[in-house]
C-alpha cells in the first residue's frame, strides 16, 4: 500500500519544533523514552488568553539586542502554496510545506502573554492537548542582571535557561503538549526590583506541533523545480522502510550509521533531514531546505530522535542543538553545509563520509531519514523486501545534467537532505533531494570535490 500522505501508519513518532535562542543551560538528550505521539482530541485549539499590555518603555538598549540575526516577526499562520496538476514522470522536491522544499509539521498561533515584575505572573503554562511539541517566541525579554527565564516541560526533565539581553527570540521547543515558562528573579528582600516599571517578558507566538492524526492529513503535494509540475510519488511500491531501532541487531552497521542523521526543525513549523559529514563541526542538508546563516539560526538540530522499541510509539529524548553558520551552499548541487552550536554534545553520535568514487548501477543502498518528521527510519535495510533500494541510473539529471544518481529507495516528505549510503562501502553516494520514482540525490563524488576544503 502506498503512503500517499507524509506519515507511516503504526510508526513510532513524536514531533517537536524549533527556533533561534541560545540556551545557556539545558538538559540534554538521554536513552530513556521521553514522549509519545498522541492522538489529537476532537476539540478546537485556542490560543492562551492575554494577560494585558506590557508597560511602554523606550527603545531597547544595546544589551537587549540579539547578537545574531533572528526573525522578530514570524508569520502568524502557515499557508500552503498552490500547485498545478501532476505530470507523469516529472520529479518534485521531496518536502511539501508552505516554504518550498520543507515539510509542514505544525502551526503558528498568536498569543499575548506577559510575565514577571509588575506586568504579570512569574510563571505561565501553555498547554495544547494532543500537540506533539510546544515552542514559544518572545517578542521582549526585559530582565535585570541576575534574573533569568526557563522554559520546560511540567516535570522539568527537559528545561532550557535564557539570560537577559535579547528581543525577537524563539525558545527551544518542548517535547509534548505543555510548556511552562517562568521568570526567576534574584533575591530582593525589600521588593525594590519587583517594583520597577517597564520590566517583563512578553510571549507573542506559539508554535504548536501537529498530533499524529493531524500530520496524517498534511497533503503530500510538493513544490517543484522551476518550469515543472508534479506531485510526490516517493514510495516506489510497498513501503519497506522501518524504524531504525528495528535493525539494531539484524543490521547493526546501518543502525549505527543512522545515529549521524538529525531532524531539522526550521523556523518553528517546517522540517528537513540533515547529517554530520566528517569529523569536524559540519552538517549537510539541501539548499532548498535552508540557504543562509539566518535560517540556520532558526533551526533546531535533533540527534537521537529514534523509537525506543521497534514499531512502538515511545521515543528517546533527543539531543537538541541550534544551527549556526552556513559555510557553503549551492542551488544546482542543492546542498548547504553549516555548523552548529553545542558541537561537543553531538560527537557521540558519529559522522558519515562522502564516497569519492562515482556511483555504479546496481549498487545496493540504504537511506536513514526523518520522513514526515518521524523518528529515524531506514529504507533499504537488509532483508528480502529491500531489493528495490539500489542505484537505478548513475548518470541522472537533477538541477543540472549528470548531477544526480537515481534509485527506488522509499522516501517521503521530510526526507530532503538525507544521506544515501552504499551498502558496500557504508559511505554516502548521494544527497537525497527529489522524489518521483525514481527518486534521486546529488552525487556524493561531486560534493566531495566541492566541499573538500571545508571537511
Amino acid at each position: 500500500m502506498r503512503r500517499k500522505t507524509a506519515i507511516v501508519v503504526g510508526a513510532c513518532a513524536a514531533l517537536v519544533l524549533a527556533g533561534v535562542a541560545g540556551a545557556v543551560t539545558a538538559t540534554r538528550g538521554g536513552d530513556d523514552p521521553v514522549s509519545t505521539w498522541h492522538q489529537a482530541p476532537g476539540v478546537a485549539r485556542t490560543a492562551v488568553a492575554a494577560e494585558g499590555p506590557l508597560p511602554a518603555t523606550s527603545s531597547s538598549s544595546p544589551a537587549e539586542r540579539s547578537t545574531r540575526p533572528t526573525r522578530s516577526t514570524p508569520s502568524a499562520s502557515v499557508t500552503k502554496k498552490e500547485h498545478k496538476s501532476p505530470t507523469p514522470g516529472e520529479r518534485v522536491l521531496e518536502s511539501a510545506t508552505a516554504t518550498p522544499g520543507r515539510q509542514q509539521v505544525g502551526e503558528l498561533l498568536n498569543v499575548t502573554t506577559l510575565l514577571g515584575y509588575l506586568a504579570g505572573p512569574p510563571a505561565q503554562t501553555f498547554s495544547y492537548p494532543g500537540a506533539s511539541y510546544v515552542k514559544l517566541h518572545f517578542s521582549r525579554m526585559a530582565m535585570l542582571p541576575g534574573d533569568y527565564l526557563t522554559v520546560s516541560n511540567p516535570d522539568r526533565s527537559e528545561s532550557y535557561r535564557y539570560d537577559p539581553g535579547t528581543t525577537g527570540r524563539w525558545a527551544m521547543s518542548i517535547t509534548g503538549d505543555t510548556a511552562v515558562v517562568a521568570v526567576h528573579r534574584a533575591i530582593d528582600p525589600l521588593g525594590l526590583r519587583t517594583a520597577l516599571e517597564g520590566m517583563g517578558v512578553s510571549v507573542d507566538h506559539v508554535a504548536r506541533g501537529f498530533s499524529r492524526t493531524e500530520q496524517a492529513r498534511v497533503p503530500s503535494e510538493a513544490s517543484v523545480r522551476p518550469g515543472r509540475t508534479g506531485r510526490e510519488e516517493s514510495i516506489c511500491g510497498p513501503d519497506t522502510s522501518n524504524d531504525a531501532v528495528c535493525y539494531q541487531s539484524s543490521d547493526p552497521v546501518a543502525y549505527v550509521k543512522s545515529k549521524a542523521i538529525a531532524r531539522l526543525l526550521i523556523n518553528g513549523t517546517e522540517l528537513c533531514t540533515g547529517w554530520r559529514v566528517g569529523p569536524k563541526n559540519r552538517m549537510l542538508t539541501n539548499n532548498h531546505c535552508l540557504t543562509t546563516s539566518e535560517e540556520a539560526y532558526d533551526t533546531e538540530v535533533w540527534f537521537n530522535y529514534q523509537c525506543a522499541q521497534c514499531g512502538g510509539y515511545d521515543v528517546f529524548k533527543p539531543t537538541k542543538v541550534w544551527g549556526n553558520q552556513v559555510l557553503s551552499t549551492d542551488h544546482l548541487l542543492d546542498y548547504t553545509l553549516f555548523s552548529v552550536d553545542g558541537f561537543d554534545t553531538i560527537g557521540k553520535f558519529g559522522y558519515l563520509t562522502l564516497d569519492t568514487a562515482r556511483p555504479v548501477k546496481g549498487t545496493e543502498l540504504y537511506v536513514p531519514q526523518h520522513p514526515a518528521g518521524e523518528p529515524t527510519r531506514i529504507a533499504g535495510a537488509k532483508g528480502d523486501k529491500a531489493g528495490n533500494c539500489a542505484v537505478d541510473n548513475p548518470d541522472y539529471t537533477g538541477y543540472a545534467a549528470h548531477s544526480d544518481v537515481s534509485y527506488l529507495c522509499d522516501t517521503a516528505g521530510g526526507s530532503s537532505g538525507s544521506p544515501v549510503l552504499s551498502r558496500k562501502t557504508n559511505k554516502v553516494i548521494a544527497l537525497h533531494h527529489f522524489g518521483g520514482c525514481p527518486n534521486s540525490g546529488v552525487r556524493g563524488d561531486l560534493l566531495a570535490v566541492k566541499l573538500h576544503q571545508y571537511l
